[in-house]
């Protein structure tokens, strides 16, 4: 039986990356380059298991890319006070005023389902702003991308391939695919 969940799941892996659009992680590549180019920031945005993958994600594209960069979760104090004083629906979009967030500047939103009118109204609130602020929205995300797709300047879908795995599968692709634009990005921009 173990033997068997392994490899139905490593198929699962190899059927996403046979399927993910790789126009779609061109396109998002793309507009990371315009904001290093612009001077712009990187504010990464998830919860959950996609909030680690956030800190993990600011330390690539700083280290490497050398491209200033922000996740919204990894500063817990003020995460919590926001929380607590403002609610959770503010709490990543007050963060982003609070830094100023410009058109110069983009959100990273790492979500498995990219919000919606009833779920992650910390991630839409924060895309929302986004939008007002003209700066950049990219995502990676996975279901029907929610929120974040439809108002994404690039977007890549992780494709469902097991409705019991959407999440573990979603957030390992997170993984992927940022680690695919750093080592794509690495001494090319």
């Amino acid at each position: 039986m173990t033997t068997d969940f392994i490899k139905k799941y490593l198929e699962e892996v190899k059927a996403i990356a046979d399927t993910i659009s790789v126009s779609d992680i061109e396109k998002f590549q793309q507009v990371i380059g315009e904001i290093k180019l612009g001077n712009g920031r990187l504010f990464f945005v998830g919860v959950g298991g996609s909030a680690g993958n956030a800190s993990h994600a600011v330390n690539d594209f700083r280290k490497i890319l050398n491209i200033e960069s922000y996740a919204i979760s990894d500063n817990v104090s003020e995460l919590t006070a926001r929380t607590n004083d403002d609610g959770w629906d503010t709490s990543y979009s007050n963060w982003l005023k609070a830094s100023r967030l410009n058109p110069n500047d983009g959100i990273v939103v790492l979500s498995v389902g990219g919000g919606s009118a009833t779920t992650s109204q910390n991630i839409v609130k924060a895309i929302d702003l986004a939008r007002e602020r003209g700066a950049k929205v990219l995502s990676i995300v996975s279901r029907d991308g929610g929120h974040a797709r439809l108002n994404s300047d690039a977007c890549v879908l992780i494709p469902v391939v097991s409705d019991d795995r959407i999440t573990p599968h979603a957030e390992e692709w997170q993984a992927v695919i940022w680690h695919l634009i750093v080592s794509l990005m690495k001494g090319n921009v």
